[in-house]
């Protein structure tokens, strides 16, 4: 088989000739709940206006019907799942021409619930029969709506089941058995792991409990058997993919990642440049660009008055959007010593763990004109910090990808981040923001001091901006990138089925 990252755009236009359908269990607007919702919608936006044609089927999840004007696309029809054999109806809510059609299934027993994933008691017990439904459902409609040349893209841990029924439940069924699938990635860290009687449960031969199949440590790994049984895996960056076939990068799985060989691709996120665009953002108080930073200075100021924090231009700002979350880096920063020093100023964004929100509306107590922190994450509040921020910080643990750090240099704020992931893939240290190795304390805090000491240059710290604003992180080389492995799909399943 030819190389998937072999193709390049030359060899054709970016329309892949079929139809891609994308499984996944969140996707923007509809729902969210990180940066997986808008990872897909970018992938399947810009495919659609590429010419593809690309529709996306995810649950529908409690309150979408009062939110969008959706409508019956099919009448309800039996899906069985093992011993569960239920009703389930298609919904879909008609978009632009240029936009992917958006289908929903509808079982209110699985998905009319508080949260996509669980709720305050933690995940809900029956996820895998949710997501085990919502796929077999998915198939079912994948053949009603698009009964010609298909590839189905599915996406993480929730959709993994997909690749594992096509062959072995559905094999002998020629279109199904037809069908080339691409599996993404975007966090290894969520697995899907069950004791081993689901496979019964799910309606599955015994058989795939072995370790070349399904089997982990004595549980069952749905992942693993998206990874299986996929024809080609994908993830969100290419270093990331470099850290899956390590004992420390892989979580567990790095050994089946190593045996995919070159099956296993790293593909770069994008950001959306009409929504993140500095020189004509809505949600921003003065626009600006990378040959007048005037406006950039002046966001600043304001968010430096509306926060509470000292109004001084030559006080470098630090701004931080993430999860409150360890994956994040939350505990080598606290740990630093650097929030809340004199001459330094920080603004925080995100939700989560109590424990960091108790740690830093302790350093805003103390330190008012220096830290200020928001636990309630919006669009527009994100989108203002990084319009004033001189500098982004993520000293992440992990980060297969990351996107605020490409949004961050789209809007002039300097990343200071770890070398993993995405991260380092992104972020050209000592060109466009600092990059840092280990996962220390003392790590951080001599970035943090590096990047302020750089702000004293202004004229220099200037030059840094300018050359980050001028990256292309749009979403046109990661959709080339994904025609050529879905050919390269096609042809692996092509020569199978000869």
């Amino acid at each position: 088989m030819q190389d998937a990252t072999s193709w390049s755009p030359e060899a054709g236009g970016p329309a892949y000739p079929g139809t891609v359908v994308h499984l996944v269990s969140e996707y923007w607007p509809y729902a969210r709940s990180g940066g997986l919702a808008e990872a897909v919608r970018g992938i399947a936006h810009y495919q659609s206006l590429a010419g593809s044609a690309t529709c996306v089927i995810l649950p529908l999840y409690r309150g979408l019907r009062e939110r969008w004007d959706l409508e019956p696309a099919s009448d309800p029809f039996r899906v069985r799942l093992g011993e569960l054999e239920t009703e389930v109806r298609i919904h879909v809510h008609e978009v632009d021409e240029d936009e992917p059609r958006v289908f929903f299934v509808e079982h209110d027993g699985f998905f009319d619930r508080e949260g996509l994933y669980g709720d305050a008691g933690g995940d809900y017990p029956d996820n895998p029969l949710r997501f085990g439904l919502y796929c077999r459902a998915a198939l079912h409609w994948m053949k009603e709506t698009s009964p010609g040349e298909t590839l189905l893209h599915a996406h993480d841990w929730h959709t993994a089941l997909a690749p594992v029924f096509l062959r072995t439940l559905l094999d002998e069924d020629p279109y199904s058995r037809s069908i080339p699938v691409v599996l993404t990635v975007h966090n290894a860290a969520f697995q899907g792991h069950y004791p081993p009687e689901l496979i019964p449960f799910l309606g599955l031969p015994w058989d795939l409990y072995r370790p070349q199949r399904m089997e982990w440590y004595g549980r069952t790994n749905l992942l693993k058997g998206g990874l299986v049984f996929s024809d080609i895996v994908t993830t969100v960056s290419p270093n990331h993919a470099h850290e899956l076939r390590t004992p420390d990068g892989g979580f567990g799985l790095h050994d089946t990642f190593a045996a995919l060989k070159d099956r296993l691709v790293g593909i770069l996120n994008g950001i959306d440049y009409d929504v993140w665009d500095p020189i004509s953002d809505p949600d921003i108080e003065a626009h600006f660009e990378a040959r007048d930073l005037a406006g950039k200075a002046a966001d600043k100021a304001w968010l430096q008055k509306s926060t509470g924090l000292e109004v001084d231009p030559d006080l470098p700002l630090f701004g931080m959007t993430a999860r409150l979350a360890q994956q994040k880096g939350f505990d080598i920063l606290l740990r630093s010593g650097v929030v809340g020093e004199a001459g330094l100023q920080w603004v925080f964004l995100g939700e989560g763990e109590s424990r960091y929100r108790d740690a830093l509306q302790g350093l805003a107590e103390a330190h008012p004109d220096r830290v200020a922190a928001f636990f309630e994450f919006t669009e527009e509040r994100e989108h203002r910090l990084l319009a004033a921020a001189d500098f982004l910080l993520m000293p992440s643990q992990y980060e297969p990808c990351g996107l605020t750090q490409m949004r961050a240099q789209r809007y002039g704020a300097l990343p200071v981040v770890r070398r993993v992931g995405g991260l380092a893939d992104t972020v050209d240290d000592r060109v466009t923001g600092f990059v840092f190795d280990r996962y220390e304390a003392g790590d951080v805090a001599e970035a943090v001091h590096q990047a302020a000491e750089l702000y004293q240059d202004r004229e220099e710290w200037e030059r840094w901006v300018r050359r980050a604003m001028a990256r292309d992180f749009s979403w046109n080389a990661s959709v080339d990138r994904y025609r050529g492995v879905y050919e390269a799909a096609a042809r692996r399943r092509a020569a199978f089925l000869d």
